[in-house]
């Protein structure tokens, strides 16, 4: 079993940035895919980024393209979402999961196996 953890959400005004972690517990944390999907009230969970085992690929949804960027350090377990020029859209509940197919970057959240409990980011304009 994996535990995740989010961290780093909050208010923020548009135009400003927030670095988001997650940590993962668990030796397998370098084998995995990560991804980051949000999830704004009333709407479904949409994939926002992700990262393959090695950190050599990565995607993006076409609506954060240029703004954020996915990390991982696999030494501290860690994967990151440096997100700039945020904009009031961005309001939502942000989610790390793990993807055991390590190699695939796939964005449906039934992909993945291993969620946290998710961090708020709010956007004021």
């Amino acid at each position: 079993q994996v535990q995740v953890v989010e961290s780093g959400g909050g208010l923020v005004m548009a135009g400003g940035s927030l670095r988001l972690s997650c940590v993962a517990s668990g030796r397998t944390f370098g084998n995995y895919a990560w991804g980051w999907f949000r999830q704004a009230p009333g709407k479904e969970r949409e994939f926002v980024a992700g990262i393959d085992w090695s950190g050599s690929r990565t995607s993006y949804a076409e609506f954060v393209k240029g703004r954020f960027t996915i990390s991982r350090d696999n030494a501290k377990n860690t994967v990151y979402l440096q997100m700039n020029t945020l904009q009031s859209e961005d309001t939502a509940e942000y989610l790390c999961a793990a993807d055991r197919n390590g190699v695939i970057i796939r964005t449906t959240p039934a992909a993945y196996s291993y969620w946290g409990q998710g961090t708020q980011v709010t956007v004021s304009s």
